[in-house]
């Protein structure tokens, strides 16, 4: 949770508070790989499927629905509207969860099969209530539909993560540094669940060179100790009263 009553000022104002910054854990990692456990979390998020370069497409419809929420809600300040609790803050990056059916992991090569949400986390006073009151204001003041954006509570949980700089097509290898370093301290990786390839960005792809380009990377996994354990347990259960 941040520390509301903290925070530089600038003579009599008050710097917004910066996920980024006070969170540097989850968005600022070194570019060598590391283990993690990500706490849950609200966002806004909007569901597709496609090829994200396509011009004119779904994934970059969605992004203009999900900044048009987030700055309906920061700029709430401005209106009549008050919402309780609210403190200024920079808006959260863009991030997005990736998958593809009959695949764990992500195959480049395959862009138009991606299945994705797109996301912008949500400062902690932002209720569910308040996301519908800045759905109805956005539609009325902006005369577009935003009813495909959602208000997603997601827990991540345990993942490797890793900062890659460069194109989003050179990711395989820092995906690999990520898997060879999570298998070296006993973890294996845990898409069977339903979890995502996830990624954050911290960079205007519209301003940037995609060699500096910085991203974000998380896959989750899971203790390959554990795992084992529950498999001996399936195969070797222990007496229960029906054995005595």
């Amino acid at each position: 949770m941040p520390c509301y009553t903290k925070g530089k000022n600038i003579g009599r104002r008050r710097m917004a508070f910066d996920y980024k910054k006070e969170y540097k854990e989850f968005y600022l990692p070194p570019r060598k790989p590391q283990i993690i456990e990500i706490p849950s979390m609200n966002f806004l998020a909007v569901r597709g499927q496609g090829d994200p370069n396509e011009e004119g497409g779904a994934y970059k419809a969605s992004i203009g629905l999900l900044y048009g929420i987030a700055y309906t809600i920061k700029m709430s300040k401005m209106g009549r509207h008050k919402i309780k609790g609210y403190f200024d803050y920079v808006v959260p990056p863009l991030e997005g969860f990736w998958r593809q059916e009959g695949t764990a992991r992500i195959d480049y090569s395959r862009k138009k099969d991606f299945q994705w949400i797109s996301l912008i986390r949500l400062p902690e006073f932002v209720t569910r209530d308040e996301f519908e009151w800045a759905v109805s204001e956005a539609e009325e003041k902006k005369e577009m539909d935003f009813s495909k954006v959602e208000f997603l509570t997601y827990e991540e949980g345990l993942c490797v993560q890793c900062m890659h700089i460069g194109p989003y097509d050179n990711e395989p290898e820092t995906i690999r540094s990520m898997e060879l370093y999570a298998g070296q301290q006993g973890y294996e990786p845990d898409f069977e669940s339903g979890r995502y390839h996830h990624e954050i960005y911290l960079s205007d792809v519209r301003r940037c060179k995609p060699e500096n380009l910085k991203t974000v990377i998380r896959h989750p996994v899971r203790s390959r100790d554990a795992v084992s354990a529950v498999r001996r347990s399936a195969v070797c259960p222990g007496e229960g009263p029906d054995d005595l």
